[in-house]
């Protein structure tokens, strides 16, 4: 199961899942025109390794970048295996895959081929029009010499550690940058990313195709049991998705309500208020009440159109987040079990909405 890779991953800290540069382009291109005069950071990626350097170095014109910024952090397991950045690299550096940073600010086509393309990026650095420097500290974004890089970007890409999502995303709306990344799907549910989901501070992109997301990794045979293909080299995610305060038309396409309020069809919660809603198409258009729909509602939500109560997902915590159905007891391991029951049964993570009912 995807959903048992992705906690595999996170347990043993192995969060190596290199996103291939055909789905950044589906995602990106959307984006465009928050690129344009901009400062892009990838600050957990390997300038020559990375596709998301690869994407706007070769999209550097086209969009009208002001400027890209890569970074990656010491130990990277595929640091420099294309070339070596430095002339001067050691055996000992080659080893340690020491981080760097790479500035680009000018793409030209210097060898003269009729593209400005990856390949003149490597003779603008030869050249010096570009700025490659090793980094001082470790390259972890956390580290004060990162956070002084992002502080300079206007917009931050890139796919990071999936053990560290809810730090990364709590530093990005700390230095209030505007960002496009990839995180596992489970990340709605803690509390410091639904907060920021229910107050319309970040939402979901437009997704991979056909909601699978194919990942390189060098050690997927051991976090990837089952979903690795032997032939392509890749693993197959349907647990993650792109999250973004970047706006797009997407989250602004009204539902097309169909359904029909009735008892038989809708139960009510055995501990709370609310309708129970197990597929997002399904959701009434004739009920003005509270309603519980499925995670993956997100993917469909406008905002104009439904109010986000909160969620309901067993949380004990007492978060403005987080709806608490009357404790209920399940059985001997959940004798106080607060998420959604139905029919004496807990359900899965619901989100508890209500539509809004606009007049003009």
């Amino acid at each position: 199961m995807a959903n048992a890779t992705l906690k595999a991953a996170n347990k043993a800290k192995n969060d190596e899942f290199y996103t291939q540069i055909g789905d950044i382009e589906r995602e990106c291109w959307r984006y465009r025109e928050y690129f344009r005069g901009k400062t892009i950071l990838c600050n957990c990626d390997d300038p020559y390794e990375s596709d998301f350097f690869k994407y706007f170095a070769i999209n550097f014109n086209p969009f009208g970048i002001k400027k890209v910024i890569a970074t990656c952090y010491a130990g990277s397991p595929i640091a420099n295996k294309q070339l070596s950045l430095f002339d001067e690299e050691s055996e000992e550096n080659k080893t340690t895959k020491s981080p760097h940073k790479l500035e680009i600010t000018e793409v030209s086509d210097e060898n003269k081929d009729g593209a400005a393309d990856l390949a003149d990026v490597a003779l603008l650095l030869k050249n010096g029009k570009n700025k490659l420097t090793r980094l001082k500290g470790d390259g972890d974004f956390r580290s004060a010499e990162c956070i002084e890089i992002l502080k300079e970007a206007d917009v931050v890409v890139t796919n990071p550690p999936f053990s560290l999502f809810r730090e990364y995303v709590t530093q990005l709306i700390e230095y209030n940058k505007n960002f496009l990344i990839i995180g596992s799907l489970n990340a709605i549910t803690y509390k410091e990313i639904f907060k920021l989901i229910k107050d319309n501070k970040i939402w979901l992109g437009f997704g991979f195709s056909g909601g699978n997301a194919y990942f390189k990794t060098h050690n997927s045979r051991e976090f990837a049991s089952g979903v690795f293909n032997a032939d392509t080299g890749l693993v197959k995610f349907r647990n993650v998705n792109w999250f973004t305060n970047l706006d797009h038309k997407k989250r602004h396409e009204e539902m097309i309500l169909f359904r029909k309020y009735s008892p038989a069809n809708y139960p009510q919660y055995d501990n709370y208020d609310a309708i129970e809603v197990s597929k997002t198409m399904d959701i009434p258009a004739d009920y003005d009440g509270l309603m519980g729909v499925p995670i993956s509602f997100l993917d469909k939500y406008d905002p104009k159109q439904f109010e986000i109560i909160g969620l309901a997902n067993d949380k004990r915590d007492d978060n403005e987040s987080f709806v608490k159905g009357n404790p209920t007891y399940l059985d001997e391991g959940h004798k106080s079990f607060v998420g959604m029951v139905l029919n004496k049964k807990a359900t899965y993570a619901r989100i508890i909405i209500k539509r809004r009912h606009n007049d003009n």
